[in-house]
């Protein structure tokens, strides 16, 4: 579990106190158009399971050049095997607002792993809950397979992979900038909390963090902490923390032109993966 502050740890109801309501207030008939032509995809593990996902493709993507790719990890009340939900929170409304000219490929798994609702006072659940998105967890294997997936699908820049994730994806977007210091190009953690004796392993990822100064389900000392740690290493991470506003930070820090105006300009120093092949998006 991670130790995002000693006053989080002395009183673990505080970490995540979820509310339905919260993960609740979109349409349930809501639907993002993926691309020009939708996409809704199902990835097949290497045991048979099938998962379904969404991917975003820029309506000018022709597969003539390579393009910026964006994982998005979406937080608890999304689970499902719908591979529609986790669109409904966070990345994907901010997109359909900006997807004529997004110029990001997009990836949105879906946990199917029953992360809500959950006994707050339980601290095991607690602890698997936030550690979902781990890479030594099926859901994070499972998005990072995805990943490899379009990689070798699409036009993607090995070098301009971003990670954002908020809530549960917050911590899961830590997480993986731990495990996998070398895949991406820059991370956009909001409203999570990691384990600052991690951020020396990659302290070289371009970060901008995001948090509610008012949230009572993550406090913000979760993401302070890991921006202190960062610093500490000798790292120059952003950090806006939004004052008065609640858990749902998110929605501020999505419809941040800014963000994907920073995600354009980082590179990555190693090239994780080889680009696929050219590819139109089938009908």
């Amino acid at each position: 579990m991670p130790k995002p502050a000693n006053k989080a740890n002395r009183k673990p109801k505080r970490l995540f106190r979820l509310v339905r309501s919260r993960f609740s207030h979109a349409p349930s008939d809501y639907r993002l158009r993926l691309s020009a032509k939708p996409q809704a995809s199902v990835h097949k593990g290497t045991d048979g399971a099938q998962a379904k996902y969404a991917l975003f493709v820029p309506h000018e993507y022709k597969g003539d050049r390579t393009y910026p790719l964006i994982l998005f990890l979406h937080g608890a009340g999304e689970w499902g095997m719908d591979g529609q939900k986790q669109l409904t929170v966070g990345l994907g409304p901010a997109l359909r607002k900006r997807e004529k000219t997004f110029p990001f490929i997009v990836i949105f798994p879906q946990s199917q792993k029953k992360t809500w609702p959950v006994d707050v006072n339980n601290r095991d659940e607690i602890n698997d809950l936030v550690a979902t998105w781990s890479d030594q967890q099926a859901e994070g294997k499972r998005a990072l397979a995805i990943l490899s997936e379009i990689m070798k699908t699409y036009r993607v820049d090995p070098e301009r992979i971003c990670l954002t994730g908020l809530s549960m994806g917050g911590f899961g977007t830590w997480s993986l900038a731990a495990s996998q210091p070398d895949r991406w190009a820059a991370i956009a953690p909001i409203c999570g909390g990691g384990d600052p004796q991690s951020a020396e392993k990659f302290k070289h990822i371009p970060c901008w963090c995001f948090h509610g100064g008012a949230d009572p389900i993550v406090p913000p000392a979760s993401s302070r902490a890991m921006i202190k740690a960062l610093w500490a290493a000798g790292s120059h991470p952003n950090y806006t923390e939004y004052p008065g506003v609640g858990h749902e930070s998110w929605e501020k820090a999505y419809d941040t032109n800014d963000l994907y105006e920073w995600f354009l300009k980082q590179r990555s120093k190693k090239k994780p993966l080889q680009e696929g092949p050219k590819r139109t998006p089938s009908n």
